[in-house]
Parts: structure tokens; sequence; C-alpha cells
């Protein structure tokens, strides 16, 4: 089966993308609410910690900052140019390692 990608650019329901998965075998979203983004991405590790990439892309000329967490079925993305945000992705980050690095998974 082919990879096919579905965008949720307003997501409407990140259930109702998580349902189109069980046909598809690659899912990427933008969620536009950084809450919504941390909570799908905890459930996503939590699910396989041995299978999910988190990679941040800073763009400087946009001064955009870009977050995606994927485990090759589901793709995760969360985009801003908000300096508050910031410090959320330092913190969610910073708990995303210590929990990679930690022997309990």
């Amino acid at each position: 089966m082919r990879k096919v990608a579905i965008r949720c650019s307003e997501l409407v329901s990140l259930r109702d993308c998580l349902l189109w998965n069980s046909t598809l075998r690659l899912l990427e979203m933008y969620i536009n609410s950084w809450d919504e983004f941390e909570k799908a991405a905890q459930t996503l590790y939590f699910k396989n910690p041995m299978k999910v990439r988190f990679t941040m892309k800073y763009t400087h000329n946009k001064n955009l900052l870009k977050v995606k967490m994927t485990d090759n079925a589901v793709c995760l993305q969360y985009k801003t140019e908000i300096q508050q945000d910031l410090k959320k992705i330092e913190k969610f980050s910073n708990n995303l390692m210590r929990h990679m690095a930690s022997k309990e998974h």
C-alpha cells in the first residue's frame, strides 16, 4: 500500500482525523492550538515510545517555528510565530527528552 498524506488545516476534531487513518498509511495534520498538539503528542508518544520521532525547524526569514511528531502512521504538526509559545514548546521538549532518556518507558 502506498503512503497517502492528508493535511487537516482546519481541524474539526482530532478523533475524526485519526479515524481516517484506519484506511490510509500516513495521516498528516497541522493542529491550531498548542494545548491540543501537546495532548495529542503525549498520547502518540505513550502509545509506542520506540517508534516516535520529534523534530523542530526554525525558519529565520519567516520567524516561524514548526514542531513535528510522527510515528510513521500519524504525523502531528504545529507552527507558530508567537514568542510566548516558545517557552511552552521548550518545556514540552524538555519533558519529552526526560521521558525518552529514562529507563521506564
